[in-house]
């Protein structure tokens, strides 16, 4: 289009442009904001190639929404931002203007926007906030309209002048004169104006000639400053026809000036007319003067008396002081090799000037205040540059009991002298380095104050001063400053500020002075700035102090922090500055948050270009102040508390010396903890940004990830580490910063990868627990808020008051940090939202954290073994976290579950349902699973009984589709959590319920998705955990097949029976999966009477089937019969009788010997429907391989057989495989069990001594030595055990059994006493004889059993010899034999 329709195209752009102004669109967002300057990128680009038609395009703009009529504040604002874009855009297709473009087009596009440019120029309403930037903007316009235009412009002006001299005094209208102010001048220009004025000027009337005399000053400093050269050649070439007309015009003014008052008026220009006539002011220098020249001379003689105060007159005084520094100004841009005559007319009035301008004790005052400090600027900085080492003013200005306004004047002066430096001869601002700790003393003093002034407690001190502490202490007992005070200490702050933007250098000077003094005042300016970062009650300051820290934070100012020890120093007091930041963020305590963060960003970007610099010299800093401790599975906490980030006082740590004492300064503060909270609280904000209603806050926040791992990346090369000590969720983070640059859908989808992402954390650290556990207290909050809201009906005052509350709150970040909500704000319940999808994602990681072992039954592998050891998960009984937060967030999620807020409760419960089905960790899943099934539990009385209420059926929905979305939904990480778990309680409980809630549609549709919820289960079947698979799901079937054709046939309605006819359908397709390789148990009955019972439950659910299969074909035979009209109720019957024979096909494939014998007699059934049904269901069987075996008589012996060789089976290195594996999972609590099974089995297939080899070696690898071997209660020590038990027994009872029964029986042992105890000796005993008595008895009994040795049993023995053999292997010099010990 743009190649064929040109015009279309512009005019299209332009429309667009129009149509997205605020004044149309309505209140900017930051993607309103993008989009109206990329629209106006555009119309600067087109204007260079199609610059007739941009230019016309908005001058219509302009002129419509000038004539536009608006109510309201917010739309007057609306306004003036639509005209400022509007104006700002024209002012850079017009500095672009091409040379080529055609005059005359121009020309009538002059004529049509000079008047609505002049508009804003004449309207100018002082004390309009607005109409001070609008007249700006547009003069800006009109200065680029004059540079190409500048024929048109002057043509108004001179237009203007001819109409001035023939109107009346009354009817005089000087405004198009004013425009001289403002268009671009060079010289040729000026010439021309001056000529004009000259031609004109006696003719004029008298406020006309006022007029111009204002208004050609100001022309003559467009020029000069626009065109210097062109000014500085003037006094290199004298230019005859500027000075002819300058001294026309001087004289004319001159006679003018009849009165004082006059004189006041015309002196400026005066004396700027006589600087445009070099040699005029070389001749007045000498000491004879020509006649025409003698009142120049005499100007000057009365404007030194005026100075001196001789002149008789305050105005003249005034005036004279103006004249001077314009005349010194205008010397700035001589260079003094070219006329040192101006440079001695200087130096005889510049004394006077600064003694009458800078007097402490009598400040210089015209009533305008504005206009006072812009001339006393003007002096200071010409006097300056004319001669920067006569610093005297510049002392008087820093003086502490100096005016606010010598300070002001003094800090925007330097302020200029750094910004403005156009010209070569003007000296830098080096000179001025000196006077640092004065300007350092000013920002630290003025900015207590200006806080102080607001109302607000100053900020503790990050670090304590070394420099001004004292003063600083000071100030606190001072009276609070008055508002007019405030006002200026707030404006002074502002330039101070602006200053140290614009050189950092000048505040970070520290000449001569030790390390621990500069660090220690670095810290003091970084702190002040960073106070200010806060401020909501100045934005404007807030805004600049964030752009100081910034340059602050540049590679050559952080070099200037502390050149003694650069690294230290910058992890201290950078440090500092994030963690104050981030913990003002996370506690929402700041307006435009979202704009700070983006400036965070910034400075994590300039910390990396530093670390990345000196990353050499910071081989040996303090690398482990970012290393995290995963040997439990997460970080160690640490302190967030202030006072003990105040005691790293940043002289502490630091070493005299040179050479290396900053490398080893480094390393000396290595035990700084200031850095790990930084890091800390920076990840906690990063965190918590990411549930912001606003998109952008997100976006931001994903993309400081990235810096963060630049950052791990830069210390881990040059520690040699991995990456992951630094940053454990190191590769999170790293998608979450990709992430930031490619989304660009909406809020929700955003937040959905958001949490998808949350959910990939595995490692807990400090900052993602403490993100985790603020967001939580702030979710409770508001969620108090939200279900107490409204909590009483408010009078209106109120109402207003508290939605002014949050409207503040909202701005200064999130609702949450307010103290009342408004549901009618979307971001406010959006919040809450993206708060609770939070904390469901990252829940799993903060279980992860607070997790003890001994809660576990079963752990399965999470990582390293280091991470396993305090990270067991499991969640068999959730008691023992009942007190987590976790824990008490689930909870609260359950009540919310049946919220009944008249106002949000459905969007509660939806939203809920979706987060916690979709969005909750994996790892919460067991507690989610036990908390539901207690939950449902409570529904039943003691007998079993249904306790039905409208909330208990509403929390059973809310779970039946909370349950199926989280097992239909495979989030990574699922399948190893699913199984911790047991749900059949609870689906049995789930489907008791369901069952007593009738008929009715509602009941039918909760059905319907129970039977939906038991096909997903059992698709992610091997996932689950069953404790009674097969009991569990025989009752399901039980239950589900009760709902099948329970109603269909009843139901009249069209509507009923569609949906009695989905819950036959969700019916079947559940049994189908439940029946699935599901063998029938019968409640009752075993032996034959179970094989009868298995039968006639066969029989009940096969008769069922072919029940529903005629209940199928009937229906379909009446839908043909009505001329198919009901296709819908065909597709579904269709379906209901495939799955129906599915369902017949599982069931006779998993019970052939319960069933074949009922089911083969329909393959001879009369109706062929039937028997082609039983051939369909007999095909199926076929097709999926039903092993006919299970007919035969030893089918339960066969099976048992198979089990056996599986459990005992043998790999070709002599490992136990299945053995090994079920000793590794089996609970403790079931190891005797175990033990016996195994033993059994082993033994009984002559592989004891394999089982024994494998037990021991594993029993061997975890003993530190041979003295600990069985200490411990293992599954090899209980096989041992049992062992002995079964094995030893007869052999022992053979053995003792004669020897103890000789003892007791016999009577020559009768009354023999073995007693060897001295204390307990009869009287009538003797040690001596007990002693052999005892002796011969052992030696009896230890020679039975050496010669016993053959009896001993060979499943022992090999015990024995297993063990013995393992412990030579494992231990080189075994101090003892096992096998008596053990015997």
């Amino acid at each position: 289009m743009a190649a064929h329709k040109p015009v279309e195209w512009v005019q299209a752009v332009v429309n667009r442009f129009d149509e997205q102004l605020p004044i149309k669109a309505g209140q900017q967002n930051t993607h309103s904001k993008v989009s109206t300057e990329h629209n106006k990128e555009c119309l600067i680009n087109i204007s260079k190639y199609k610059f007739s038609l941009v230019i016309s395009g908005l001058t219509n703009i302009l002129k419509n929404v000038n004539n536009m009529r608006i109510f309201g504040e917010a739309a007057e604002k609306n306004l003036y931002l639509s005209q400022l874009i509007i104006l700002d855009t024209l002012e850079k297709c017009l500095a672009g203007q091409p040379k080529d473009t055609m005059r005359l087009d121009e020309t009538m596009l002059v004529k049509q926007l000079l008047p609505e440019i002049c508009h804003f120029i004449h309207t100018y309403r002082e004390g309009n906030q607005h109409a001070a930037e609008l007249r700006n903007s547009a003069s800006g316009v009109l200065f680029s309209l004059s540079c190409n235009n500048f024929n048109a412009v002057f043509s108004r002006i001179s237009t203007r002048l001819q109409e001035l001299t023939v109107c009346s005094e009354d009817n005089a209208d000087v405004h198009d004169i004013e425009l001289l102010q403002y268009i671009s001048v060079d010289c040729s220009k000026l010439k021309r104006l001056l000529q004009e004025t000259v031609f004109k000027f006696k003719a004029l009337k008298k406020v006309a000639q006022l007029a111009v005399i204002n208004s050609l000053e100001k022309a003559f400093w467009n020029w000069v400053e626009n065109y210097p050269d062109e000014f500085t050649k003037l006094y290199q070439t004298p230019q005859t026809d500027m000075a002819d007309c300058a001294e026309k015009l001087f004289d004319l003014v001159d006679g003018f000036a009849e009165s004082t008052k006059r004189k006041a008026a015309v002196w400026p220009l005066q004396i700027i007319l006589l600087v445009l006539c070099p040699e005029i002011i070389q001749d007045i220098a000498k000491d004879v003067v020509e006649e025409t020249k003698m009142n120049k001379k005499l100007f000057l003689d009365n404007l030194r008396k005026a100075l001196a105060g001789h002149g008789g007159s305050r105005q003249l005084t005034e005036s004279a002081a103006i004249a001077c520094v314009k005349l010194c100004k205008a010397s700035t841009y001589i260079n003094w090799e070219d006329n040192s005559v101006i440079f001695l007319l200087v130096q005889s009035m510049v004394v006077d000037l600064k003694n009458l301008l800078f007097n402490p004790s009598k400040p210089f005052s015209r009533g305008n205040q504005n206009a006072d400090v812009d001339l006393m600027i003007d002096c200071l900085v010409s006097c300056f540059r004319i001669n920067p080492h006569n610093n005297q003013h510049f002392k008087i200005c820093l003086a502490q009991n100096s005016p606010s306004t010598f300070h002001y004047v003094l800090v925007n002066s330097l302020h200029r002298i750094i910004t403005n430096s156009a010209l070569d001869w003007w000296p830098r601002i080096d000179a001025v380095y000196c006077h640092a700790m004065e300007l350092r003393s000013m920002f630290s003093e003025t900015l207590h104050k200006a806080i102080q002034g607001c109302g607000a407690h100053p900020a503790i001190r990050m670090t304590p001063s070394l420099t001004f502490k004292e003063k600083m202490t000071s100030l606190k007992f001072k009276e609070k400053p008055t508002d007019l005070e405030t006002r200026s200490y707030k404006f002074l702050l502002l330039s101070l500020v602006k200053l140290i933007h614009a050189d950092p250098k000048l505040l970070l000077c520290n000449p001569r002075k030790q390390g621990p003094e500069t660090q220690g005042s670095t810290a003091e300016l970084i702190t002040g700035l960073v106070q200010l970062v806060p401020q909501s009650s100045m934005p404007d300051i807030a805004q600049e102090a964030m752009e100081a820290l910034l340059v602050l934070h540049q590679l050559d100012s952080i070099d200037l922090w502390n050149p003694d020890a650069p690294i230290e120093t910058f992890w201290e007091i950078s440090s500092q500055m994030l963690f104050y930041i981030c913990k003002k963020l996370t506690s929402h305590q700041m307006l435009s948050s979202t704009e700070i963060l983006k400036w965070l960003r910034e400075i994590l970007i300039c910390r990396n270009k530093f670390l990345l610099k000196n990353k050499q010299s910071d081989r040996s800093s303090c690398h482990f102040l970012f290393l995290y401790d995963v040997s439990g599975g997460g970080t160690s906490q640490i302190s967030l508390d202030h006072e003990e980030m105040m005691r790293c006082a940043p002289g502490a740590t630091l070493r005299k010396g040179k050479g290396n004492s900053s490398m080893e300064s480094t390393a000396a503060c290595s035990g700084t903890p200031i850095c790990r909270q930084a890091q800390t609280k920076l990840e906690v904000a990063l965190y918590m940004f990411l549930w912001s209603p606003d998109i952008e806050a997100v976006l931001v926040a994903m993309s400081c990830f990235r810096h963060l791992c630049e950052e791990a990346d830069i210390r881990c090369g040059v520690d040699e580490v991995s990456v992951h000590n630094f940053l454990p969720n190191y590769n999170t983070f790293m998608e979450f910063a990709s992430v930031s640059n490619m989304m660009s859908t909406g809020r929700a989808a955003l937040q959905k990868r958001v949490m998808a992402l949350l959910r990939r954390i595995e490692h807990p650290t400090a900052g993602n627990t403490e993100a985790w556990e603020d967001t939580h207290a702030k979710w409770e909050q508001a969620t108090k808020l939200i279900l107490n809201y409204p909590k009483t009906k408010m009078e209106d005052g109120q109402v207003t008051e508290s939605l002014h509350k949050t409207i503040v709150k909202r701005r200064m970040s999130h609702v949450s940090g307010g103290g009342s909500i408004d549901l009618s704000d979307t971001d406010s319940l959006q919040e809450w939202i993206n708060m609770t999808g939070f904390l469901c994602a990252l829940g799993g990681v903060c279980l992860q954290h607070r997790s003890t072992a001994g809660l576990a039954t079963y752990s399965p592998p999470m990582g390293p073994v280091s991470e396993r050891k305090g990270s067991m998960i499991s969640m068999v009984s959730t008691e023992g976290n009942a007190e987590t937060p976790v824990s008490k967030f689930i909870d609260r999620l359950l009540t919310l579950m049946v919220c009944n807020h008249e106002k949000v409760g459905l969007q509660i419960r939806t939203n809920i349902k979706d987060l916690v089905g979709l969005e909750l960790s994996p790892a919460l899943y067991p507690m989610l699973f036990n908390k539901l099934k207690n939950t449902i539990s409570k529904f039943f009385d003691s007998q079993g009984q249904v306790l039905l209420t409208e909330t208990n059926t509403q929390f059973v929905e809310q779970t039946i589709a909370i349950m199926k979305n989280l097992l239909d939904n495979h989030t990574e990480g699922s399948s190893e959590h699913l199984g911790q778990a047991s749900i059949e309680t609870m689906m049995l409980n789930l489907v008791r319920y369901v069952r007593v809630l009738g008929n009715l549609v509602h009941a039918i549709q909760i059905k319907t998705k129970l039977c939906q919820l038991v096909e997903v289960m059992m698709e992610r079947r091997d996932d689950l955990s069953f404790c009674q698979e097969m009991k569990f799901r025989n009752k399901m079937v039980e239950y589900l097949t009760d709902w099948v054709m329970g109603t269909s046939n009843q139901a009249t309605d069209e509507d009923v029976k569609c949906l009695t006819r989905d819950l036959d359908q969700a019916s079947m397709e559940a049994v189908v999966s439940l029946l699935a390789g599901l063998p029938l148990q019968p409640e009752e009955g075993d032996g034959v009477e179970l094989m009868e019972a298995k039968s006639q439950l066969f029989l009940k659910y096969f008769t069922l089937f072919m029940n529903l299969l005629n209940d199928c074909s009937e229906v379909e035979d009446e839908s043909a019969q009505t001329g198919g009209r009901k296709r819908g109720m065909s597709r579904r019957l269709a379906s209901l009788r495939h799955c129906t024979v599915l369902a017949m096909s599982n069931l006779l494939n998993a019970n052939v010997d319960s069933g074949l014998m009922h089911s083969i007699g329909l393959g001879y059934h009369k109706d062929l429907q039937t028997r082609a049904t039983f051939m369909e269901v007999l095909t199926k069987i076929l097709q999926q391989g039903t092993e006919f075996d299970t007919l035969a008589e030893t089918v339960l012996a066969d099976r048992f057989e198979r089990l056996v060789e599986l459990v005992t089976m043998m790999g070709d290195q002599g490992e136990l495989p299945i053995a090994m594996a079920l000793a590794n999972v089996v609970p403790c609590s079931q190891w005797d069990e175990l033990a016996r099974v195994l033993v059994t089995l082993f033994d009984s297939r002559h592989l004891l001594y394999q089982l024994l080899w494998n037990m021991f070696s594993k029993e061997v690898e975890l003993a530190d030595s041979m003295q600990t071997l069985f200490r411990g209660n293992s599954l090899a020590s209980k096989i041992m055990t049992f062992c002995f038990k079964v094995y030893g027994a007869t052999y022992l009872q053979k053995l003792l059994e004669p020897l103890l029964r000789t003892v007791i029986t016999s009577s020559e042992w009768q009354h023999v006493s073995f007693e060897v105890d001295p204390t307990r000796l009869e009287p009538t005993e003797s040690l001596e004889e007990n002693q052999r008595s005892l002796l011969q008895m052992t030696e009896k009994f230890f020679h039975a059993i050496i010669n016993s040795s053959s009896e001993f049993p060979p499943q022992l023995r090999s015990v024995c010899h297993c063990l013995y053999q393992r412990s030579v292997a494992a231990f080189s010099s075994p101090r003892g034999n096992r096998r008596g010990s053990q015997l």
